[in-house]
């Protein structure tokens, strides 16, 4: 439990990567705000099932505090609401993990700027990107009243394999670019109050979402590989949970201020590993093996 005693805020917890990141906050011991536009008595434009009283459940369940609040983070003033409440209550926040993301509705796959769906892509950047610049604004003054807070942009893809990869269409790749810049850019406004921001990505998720469209469960993943045998190297939300508990509870985070992190990356250095015992590095399996043409072996990778 070393997170007991501090409070973490999820931007973007009702499912995926935000809910495994809140799963694994709460098993550190910490108290875990849990943010998202679908409660069991609200759905967003999404029209799924994950709520996020299910994850501030499975954070209790952890070891952890989960509290559950209604919040689009497009609205800034049900963002300074949320950090008011957090204050009123704890008085503190150590960490808080931008995770909004909520795009894959607005995505057009290989489809120039002049081709996309002009209100769909700008929908899209909203989304991901003035979400996250929205909670910082009101999060961060809170953040750095007690020195060592952690931010954590949460996006999908390195800064280095983003920087050389067009990914989709100019509004996807501007979304994910523009986070792992936005936590290299707040890297330089928190080092003087004693924070520390990276920019942080998972593998190959296995969300609810992934497993869906491969027709598959958590508990039967690897059926999916006869399908698509790179999916070998994929990860559970849980392993990039991990990566965020073991950058919050590590003294000297501050080496990794304004870094592009994999979850892959930071296993090998803090021994963590996924719910089954391995620690797949996928960015580097995509790199080296996915897009090289070589046969798919996760040999090495996980």
């Amino acid at each position: 439990m070393k997170l007991q005693g501090k409070v973490a805020l999820v931007a973007g917890a009702t499912r995926g990567a935000g809910r495994g990141i809140a799963a694994e906050l709460g098993a550190a011991g910490a108290t875990v705000y849990v943010t998202g536009r679908t409660t069991r008595t609200r759905q967003s434009e999404y029209r799924r099932p994950e709520t996020i009283e299910e994850t501030a459940e499975l954070v209790d369940t952890l070891g952890g505090h989960g509290i559950a609040v209604p919040v689009d983070h497009l609205e800034s003033d049900q963002v300074a609401a949320l950090v008011s409440r957090i204050r009123a209550e704890h008085g503190r926040l150590d960490v808080l993990v931008n995770d909004v993301w909520g795009g894959e509705l607005f995505v057009e796959w290989d489809t120039p700027v002049w081709k996309h769906d002009l209100e769909k892509g700008l929908r899209m950047l909203r989304l991901a990107i003035d979400t996250h610049l929205i909670t910082a604004h009101h999060a961060l003054p809170l953040l750095i009243e007690r020195p060592g807070g952690l931010l954590v942009e949460v996006t999908d893809g390195t800064a280095d394999y983003n920087a050389d990869h067009y990914r989709i269409s100019p509004f996807y790749d501007l979304a994910k670019v523009a986070i792992n810049r936005l936590g290299w850019a707040h890297a330089k406004d928190l080092a003087p109050h004693g924070a520390t921001a990276v920019s942080l990505t998972p593998g190959w998720l296995r969300s609810e979402m992934m497993l869906e469209h491969y027709g598959v469960s958590e508990e039967n993943w690897h059926d999916a590989t006869a399908k698509e045998p790179d999916f070998a190297i994929s990860e559970t939300p849980r392993y990039v949970g991990r990566a965020v508990a073991a950058l919050a509870a590590d003294p000297e985070r501050a080496r990794w201020n304004g870094q592009s992190l994999s979850s892959g990356q930071l296993a090998q250095v803090y021994g963590f590993t996924d719910l089954d015992g391995s620690q797949p590095d996928a960015w580097r399996y995509i790199t080296e093996v996915r897009e090289a043409g070589k046969p798919s072996d996760t040999t090495g990778y996980r």
